[in-house]
C-alpha cells in the first residue's frame, strides 16, 4: 500500500497539519501567558526550514516549482480575509471616536508607534555601521529585515503584511523573518510590562481602578426602516468591501506611495462598518463571520508567509536582530508610559489600557483585565486601537520607501 499525493496534495496536508499542530502550540499558558494563534506562524517557520525544499520539489510542473506561488495565494486570500474583518469590527468605534473626548488616547496612539518607527530607524543605520565594513552587505535586505521586526515587535499582522506589500520580491522572505524573530518578545515584553508596572509603582488597586475613564465606543449610525439583507451572513458586503479595497489599495500617489491592499481593505471596511448600511441594503457582515474570517484570515496569511520565510531563515537570521526587536518592543511601551503619566497625567490603569491598544497587544489586554480585575480598561484599548491600527501600517510603509 502506499500514498499517491501529488504536489497540491501534500500542500493541502501541509498547511492543514501546520494548523492543528500550530493551535495546539497557541493552546499552551504558562502563568497567564499564551501564543494563541501566533503557534499557527511559529509552526510554519519551523515548517518552512525543515520542510520547505522538500515539499517545493514534490510541487513540480514541466519544470516548474509552483510552490512558492501557491503559497504567495494563501498569503494573500488569508491577509484579505484578516484585514477586512478587523477593519469592519473595528469601524462603528473608529469614526465615533473621533467626535467624543479621547484625544488623550489618540496622542498616546501616536507617540507609541512613533517611537517604535525612530527605534527601528535607529536600528536601520546602526546595522548599516556595524556593516559598514562588509562589501557585500545589502541595505534593502538590512531594511527589510528591520521593518519587519518593527512589525513583529508591535505585534502588528496588518503592518507586517503591508511591509510584505512594499518591499520587492527578493525581500520578502526577509520581512517574514523578521516578524517572527521580533514576536515572541512582542507579545511577552507587552504582557510582562502590564503587570510589573503597578508592583514597581506600589499601585493602590482600588483607588486606581476608581480613576478608570470610560470612552464612549457606542455603534454607528441607525436607519429608522428595515434593512435589506443580500444574504443572511453578510457575505456579499464583505465581498464588496474586498474588491473596493483591492483595487483602491492598487492605486499609486505620487508615483511611490499605495494604500497596498492591507491599507485599502482596512480603509473600506472601517467606512462600512462605521456606515453600517448604503441606504436601505445592509452592508455589516454578521459579528460571527467578521470573527470566524479574521481568524481563518490570520491562520492563512501566517501559513502561507511563514512557510515560504522559514525557508529562507537560516539564510536571513543573525543573533544581533533579537536584540532590534527588544529596543522596539521596550522603547514605545516607555515612551507611551512616560507620556500617560508626566504629560497627560492619565491614572495608571487608563495609562496601562492604552498602551495595550498602542502595542496593538490583545493578549496584553486579556492580562491587564485579570490584574485589574475589570473589564473597564478595554475602553481604553478600544480607543486606542484603531488610531494605533492605521498608524503602524502607515508609519511601516514609510520606514520601507524612505530608508
Amino acid at each position: 500500500m502506499s500514498f499517491g499525493l501529488n504536489g497540491v496534495s501534500y500542500l493541502m496536508l501541509s498547511v492543514f497539519v501546520i494548523s492543528a499542530l500550530g493551535y495546539m502550540l497557541g493552546r499552551i499558558t504558562i502563568r497567564g501567558i499564551s501564543l494563541g494563534t501566533a503557534g499557527v506562524f511559529i509552526i510554519a517557520l519551523m515548517s518552512g526550514a525543515m520542510f520547505g525544499e522538500y515539499l517545493a520539489a514534490q510541487f513540480v510542473i514541466v519544470d516548474v516549482s509552483y510552490a512558492s506561488q501557491t503559497l504567495k495565494i494563501i498569503e494573500n486570500l488569508g491577509l484579505i480575509f484578516f484585514v477586512t474583518s478587523v477593519g469592519f469590527i473595528a469601524g462603528p468605534n473608529f469614526f465615533k471616536n473621533l467626535n467624543v473626548n479621547f484625544k488623550s488616547y489618540a496622542l498616546l496612539g501616536i507617540v507609541i508607534i512613533a517611537a517604535g518607527g525612530l527605534s527601528a530607524i535607529g536600528c536601520i543605520q546602526a546595522g548599516r555601521i556595524l556593516e559598514s565594513h562588509n562589501v557585500l552587505f545589502d541595505t534593502k535586505e538590512l531594511t527589510a529585515i528591520i521593518a519587519g521586526l518593527f512589525s513583529g515587535a508591535l505585534t502588528s499582522t496588518p503592518a507586517f503584511s503591508a511591509i510584505k506589500e512594499t518591499v520587492a520580491a527578493p525581500y520578502q522572505d526577509a520581512v517574514t523573518v523578521g516578524y517572527g524573530i521580533a514576536y515572541l518578545f512582542g507579545v511577552i515584553g507587552v504582557v510582562l510590562f502590564v503587570q510589573l508596572i503597578p508592583k514597581i509603582e506600589h499601585a493602590d488597586m482600588e483607588e486606581e481602578k476608581k480613576k478608570i475613564t470610560l470612552v464612549d465606543v457606542g455603534m454607528g449610525k441607525k436607519y429608522d426602516g428595515k434593512l435589506i439583507q443580500m444574504d443572511s451572513y453578510g457575505f456579499m458586503p464583505f465581498a464588496a468591501a474586498a474588491v473596493a479595497g483591492v483595487l483602491i489599495g492598487a492605486l499609486k500617489f505620487f508615483h511611490f506611495f499605495s494604500l497596498t491592499t492591507t491599507g485599502g481593505t482596512l480603509l473600506i471596511a472601517l467606512l462600512l462598518g462605521h456606515l453600517g448600511h448604503i441606504g436601505p441594503v445592509d452592508m455589516m457582515p454578521s459579528k460571527k463571520v467578521l470573527e470566524t474570517f479574521r481568524e481563518l484570515g490570520l491562520m492563512c496569511f501566517l501559513i502561507g508567509a511563514g512557510f515560504a520565510g522559514g525557508m529562507s531563515f537560516v539564510k536571513f537570521f543573525k543573533a544581533v536582530y533579537f536584540l532590534y526587536g527588544i529596543v522596539m518592543t521596550v522603547v514605545p511601551m516607555f515612551a507611551g508610559y512616560i507620556t500617560a503619566k508626566y504629560l497627560l497625567k492619565m491614572g495608571l490603569f487608563n495609562s496601562l489600557g492604552s498602551i495595550t491598544g498602542g502595542m496593538t497587544s490583545t493578549p496584553a489586554l486579556g492580562t491587564l483585565i485579570h490584574v485589574v480585575g475589570t473589564d473597564d480598561i478595554a475602553s481604553a484599548y478600544a480607543a486606542t486601537y484603531p488610531i494605533a491600527l492605521i498608524a503602524v501600517v502607515i508609519v511601516s510603509q514609510l520606514i520601507v520607501i524612505f530608508f
